[in-house]
């Protein structure tokens, strides 16, 4: 009898384990990370044209009395060409986007704009990630939505889907 109970405990060891291995896993993901920048003025930053046809982008341009998306983004993004439909319908609706391009080359970047659409009234090249890296975001795409005088009002980590543009609307409404 013994001797059988000692054969299941490794299995019941590997089951807990196994099961406290998956189960961060198998948890939705959590979308709601705070900034730690939320309520601070945007890094100081100036970036060349990413893109021909448009200016590019620097923290000046976010404290002329109007709030702005600031859009982190990259040709290379797959999520990026998800969320591009709903930039477009955000811009629609007279929100202004910049866009801050990652990591990307300019001839990429115009395909990307060419295929996908191109809502962004200006566009900073930032090849070495400092700006992104500046603004505390992670990966791309990442949004934020900062006021009238340059601080940041609210971020929203990952893609913009159909579902979050409600969100995004208002938290740029409340940055006005």
């Amino acid at each position: 009898m013994r001797t059988r109970l000692i054969l299941w405990v490794p299995l019941a060891g590997f089951a807990i384990l196994a099961a406290l291995l998956l189960r961060p896993l198998l948890s939705p993901p959590q979308r709601d990370i705070p900034s730690a920048l939320i309520g601070q003025a945007v890094p100081e930053f100036a970036l060349a044209p990413g893109a021909e046809g448009r200016p590019g982008l620097a923290s000046a341009d976010l404290r002329r009395g109007r709030p702005q998306l600031v859009n982190i983004f990259a040709s290379w993004c797959l999520p990026c060409r998800v969320e591009a439909p709903q930039l477009a319908e955000l811009a629609r609706r007279g929100v202004p986007v910049v866009g801050v391009a990652v990591r990307d080359r300019p001839e990429d970047l115009a395909r990307f704009l060419a295929a996908y659409g191109n809502p962004f009234q200006a566009i900073g090249d930032d090849r070495d990630r400092q700006v992104q890296l500046a603004l505390g975001s992670a990966g791309v795409p990442e949004t934020f939505v900062v006021d009238g005088r340059g601080t940041i009002r609210h971020q929203h980590i990952g893609a913009i889907m159909a579902e979050d543009v409600p969100a995004i609307l208002a938290a740029y409404e409340a940055a006005r």
